[in-house]
């Protein structure tokens, strides 16, 4: 699948260094999550629904096809799941963390961003007749407003419906898989190899399945997965592009990291002292005028250096 060279640092010996290099992107990670919780829970705009508005919205309370638990399991967790098998074959800890990383920005923006929406907007859902009026019995007020009388909660979600969140996740995890893989098989590397695109577009099928799934379960109008899948997909190539080159890069098979570290060590290599093996068969350079914590780590293909100067960008 990919014939980029071979690099040799692992989480084992970057991996706690590299975390502690990108603190503060753990840290508004964090809050981007206590974020969406708290969204999540916010009531929603109590938009007025009117017994005329009813005719769109008497479609049949249904289970979903796709729980929201299972969500997470093939959004985040799967893709997760590939960024480690790479990883293994590759042992580039710069590209597990980078993925990682990007894809949890990817979908915690997401999440936030679907959840104000749904909050500020208060939509009802194709189904909301049936959660408003639970045994058919429609009240209306001297306004023609409803009148419910069903359960709270289930009335709650019921104006929650733009946009769609499980098409905004799916095209956020998903959407950011499919751009991960055809940088990592080179999809676009102008060799007319299209059986690639097949792998490419799985992801993202995938997601599109699931969101015509909550139109006919009842749960969104179309156009909500519609704005759900745009906010996803952007927010997936935003972040994707933090941390990678576009797929039909030259480089588009790995994370900017690494090859600021092939550079800077192979620059080093040829203007700085000589350098020295330590214990378990990596090459140190010694920089002067810096302290212990910043020597530069080099692989023997030249494809490693501090953390310190990788996450700066000094050359």
């Amino acid at each position: 699948m990919m014939d980029s060279p071979q690099a040799t640092h692992t989480v084992k010996s970057h991996g706690l260094a590299l975390a502690r290099s990108h603190m503060h992107d753990w840290l508004v990670l964090t809050i981007l999550f206590a974020l969406m919780i708290i969204l999540s829970l916010i009531h929603p705009f109590n938009r007025y629904v009117g017994k005329d508005m009813m005719g769109d919205l008497k479609y049949p309370l249904k289970d979903s096809t796709i729980p929201f638990w299972s969500v997470p399991l093939y959004a985040v967790f799967l893709p997760m799941t590939i960024f480690v098998a790479f990883y293994l074959h590759r042992k580039d800890v710069y590209d597990l963390h980078h993925a990682i990383l990007g894809l949890l920005f990817s979908v915690f923006i997401t999440g936030v961003i679907t959840e104000a929406i749904k909050d500020a907007v208060g939509r009802p859902r194709p189904d909301f007749f049936w959660r408003c009026f639970p045994d058919g019995n429609d009240i209306y007020d001297k306004w023609g407003a409803v009148v419910c009388h069903g359960d709270i909660n289930v009335i709650r979600q019921g104006h929650k419906s733009f946009p769609s969140g499980h098409s905004s996740w799916s095209f956020a995890g998903l959407g950011f898989l499919s751009l991960y893989l055809s940088g990592k098989i080179k999809a676009f590397d102008r060799e007319g190899h299209a059986a690639k695109l097949c792998l490419v577009f799985l992801p993202l099928l995938v997601a599109c399945l699931v969101s015509i799934s909550r139109v006919d379960n009842y749960r969104h109008h179309w156009q909500d997965v519609i704005g759900g899948g745009l906010i996803g997909l952007t927010m997936a190539v935003f972040c994707y592009l933090q941390f990678f080159a576009p797929p039909y890069h030259a480089e588009g098979w790995g994370p900017y990291a690494f090859f600021r570290a092939s550079e800077l060590c192979s620059n080093t290599q040829v203007s700085g002292p000589p350098p020295t093996c330590n214990s378990v068969g990596q090459v140190e350079i010694q920089q002067h005028g810096r302290n212990d914590t910043s020597a530069m780590v080099c692989s023997f293909d030249g494809s490693d250096m501090s953390l310190e100067d990788l996450e700066s960008g000094r050359r």
